[in-house]
């Protein structure tokens, strides 16, 4: 077993395409062509951790947060994430880090909290935008099947929970093929007409290369003539934060609920919080910024962490705002590591890192 074939089932469910522009989600030290011989789970990378995975033997630790947010200038052991690097090389130990690329994927950080909690009918709260193109080419008809299926088997036409999706539409190409061109049809300093399909389909902006290279490859002109539009089509499956329905229930009853459920030591909310929740909207880690899109979802309640003072007055206004830590709110990560791991691999050594703790302490 690779370290390889550990990261691929992680981004299986949060491939690296759907982490945030400002991300260093992915494999930060170590080679991943190297023999698995274990995996140490976290949300956090600490010295600690890593010198529980030297002592287990394991090789590879996989953390929600990235141990390499920032870049590195210097490796000289003058503070945790150096030191942490140098032994990491030193023990042949891989640290890869699946961030906001699982805070964004369908089932991910918040998907888990909210279900924890108890909420159905759960939907993403903000939608992820912008990782999309169209590529239109213009094919000749009697080729317009194989080039289309070329692209879709290379990732593309994908929509939603639909495959093999595209536009097509007839028309007439014309050319003149110049002396030292190779036409596929017409002749050399003529004028041709050629009746073509106009076939569009929408890509993941991550696989537009790949889906180029098989197009160009299935294609039967020397320079087939094709169109890549940036999209800015929203995912329906990807996405920060989630919203779903509770049972109605008072505010504090349900403040209490999520204290004892997540094991929390203290819950900060502000607010009208003697009315009752029915819709309740979360994001893990800090999600001030998608307040809004909590009070246009119709949220009663917006559960998030890293809330400032003057943040929660002001949203307080317009709906309950709960903080219940950074920490707390991504606890469970650990959870859909574990969970893919043993999915595709179940005889694979799994284990939760013990010597983990919340870096905020409640007296």
């Amino acid at each position: 077993m690779k370290i390889d074939d550990i990261i691929r089932v992680i981004e299986e469910i949060a491939p690296l395409d759907l982490q945030e522009d400002f991300d260093n989600s992915g494999l930060q030290v170590g080679d991943r062509n190297a023999e698995a011989t274990g995996a140490l789970l976290c949300t956090d990378v600490t010295e600690a951790v890593v010198d529980e995975a030297i002592e287990k033997g394991l090789n590879l630790v996989i953390s929600h947060h990235p141990l390499l947010f920032f870049g590195l200038k210097h490796i000289t052991g003058q503070d945790a994430r150096q030191r942490i690097v140098a032994k990491a090389l030193k023990h042949d130990i891989a640290i890869y880090s699946s961030h906001t690329a699982m805070d964004s994927a369908w089932g991910g950080v918040s998907f888990r909290t909210a279900e924890k909690l108890g909420l159905t009918n759960i939907e993403v709260l903000s939608h992820q935008q912008g990782k999309f193109v169209k590529i239109a080419v213009f094919v000749p008809d009697a080729d317009a099947n194989r080039v289309a299926q070329a692209m879709f088997d290379a990732g593309a036409g994908h929509i939603g929970d639909y495959d093999s999706c595209c536009y097509r539409l007839k028309g007439e190409g014309t050319f003149r093929a110049l002396p030292g061109a190779n036409p596929y049809v017409g002749k050399i300093d003529e004028l041709h007409v050629e009746p073509e399909t106009r076939v569009e389909v929408i890509v993941k902006a991550s696989l537009k290369s790949a889906v180029v290279r098989a197009m160009l490859a299935a294609h039967p002109y020397e320079e087939p003539a094709f169109d890549i539009v940036p999209l800015a089509n929203s995912s329906r499956y990807a996405g920060l934060g989630v919203i779903g329905e509770i049972k109605p229930q008072n505010c504090i009853d349900f403040l209490k609920h999520i204290k004892e459920v997540l094991h929390l030591g203290a819950v900060r909310y502000s607010g009208d919080a003697d009315r009752m929740v029915s819709r309740v909207a979360l994001c893990g880690g800090a999600g001030y910024e998608f307040v809004d899109d909590a009070v246009a979802g119709g949220a009663d309640l917006y559960l998030t962490g890293d809330m400032k003072y003057h943040q929660m007055m002001e949203a307080s206004e317009r709906i309950i705002i709960a903080d219940f830590g950074h920490y707390e709110s991504e606890q469970f990560t650990k959870e859909i590591f574990y969970d893919a791991i043993q999915k595709k691999i179940p005889n694979f050594a799994a284990y939760y890192a013990e010597k983990e703790k919340n870096p905020i302490n409640y007296l």
